[in-house]
């Protein structure tokens, strides 16, 4: 269960690099079935704080609790055990295996018998799921063609799949629409909120279409030079001044 209904806590996180401080003293909670997002101008340190949650980045000061458990400094595949998938910026499949092995494969990884090589052949229970994902991202009629025949926005698709696989509790979507032409952002903004509803989801996502993040968002945190700026709701995130100034630079005189 949630700890008092938080998903993800990131408390007074900081995380330097030699003398470059990337994040400063960042807070925020995720609450079960959110979508939040996490926006900022270039550099801001979103990438960062993605690693650092998902377990690639150790923080220098801080704390990360997913559940009420604290995981900062846990290994990238136990905190994905324990119920958090990541997509990347970069598509990030095996592009010379079928569509449908992609996402088989990722399944597998939750199975007990994954570290048995013959698990990469044989699980049998993970095949309806993994069918049903495909369907879901109408990729179903590709199941068979190799990943990397896809479109690019077939892949992003892909991608997300992967993650969904695993069974996640919280899913991390690193720029899920870098890309895709408009309608298929537009459809993929959609897709993922009925996909997160439907399985009961809560997402944290980085994106810079503002189009995606305002129509996607239940609640929003703003970085700007490794520091929350900003945090509420999409409309007072539009109407914030330091939001503006970070985003567009301080006006005329």
């Amino acid at each position: 269960m949630a700890h008092d209904g938080i998903v993800l806590e990131v408390d007074a996180v900081s995380k330097s690099f030699g003398a470059l401080a990337a994040l400063s003293k960042v807070s925020f909670a995720v609450r079960q079935g959110q979508v939040f997002s996490v926006i900022g101008p270039n550099g801001a340190g979103k990438s960062t704080l993605f690693n650092v949650i998902s377990g690639l980045h150790v923080p220098t000061v801080g704390r990360v609790r997913f559940r009420g458990r604290e995981i900062a400094g846990l290994a990238p595949e136990a905190i994905n055990r324990l119920g958090i998938a990541k997509t990347f910026q970069i598509t990030n499949i095996f592009p010379e295996i079928s569509v449908f092995e992609n996402v088989r494969v990722a399944a597998q990884s939750r199975a007990r018998e994954s570290g048995r090589l013959a698990s990469l052949w044989r699980l049998p229970d993970v095949e309806p799921g993994t069918a049903e994902l495909l369907r879901a991202f109408g990729l179903a009629a590709k199941r068979d063609e190799l990943a990397e025949s896809l479109s690019h926005g077939e892949q992003r698709y892909l991608e997300i799949c992967l993650a969904l696989a695993t069974e996640p509790t919280l899913l991390l979507l690193d720029e899920p629409t870098a890309g895709m032409t408009p309608g298929e952002t537009k459809e993929a903004t959609a897709l993922i909120r009925r996909i997160a509803a439907a399985r009961g989801l809560t997402v944290l996502l980085i994106e810079h279409d503002m189009s995606v993040v305002m129509g996607i968002s239940d609640r929003i945190a703003v970085l700007h030079f490794g520091e929350k700026i900003a945090e509420g709701a999409p409309e007072q995130i539009r109407n914030d001044p330091q939001v503006i100034e970070a985003y567009l630079g301080p006006p005329e005189a």
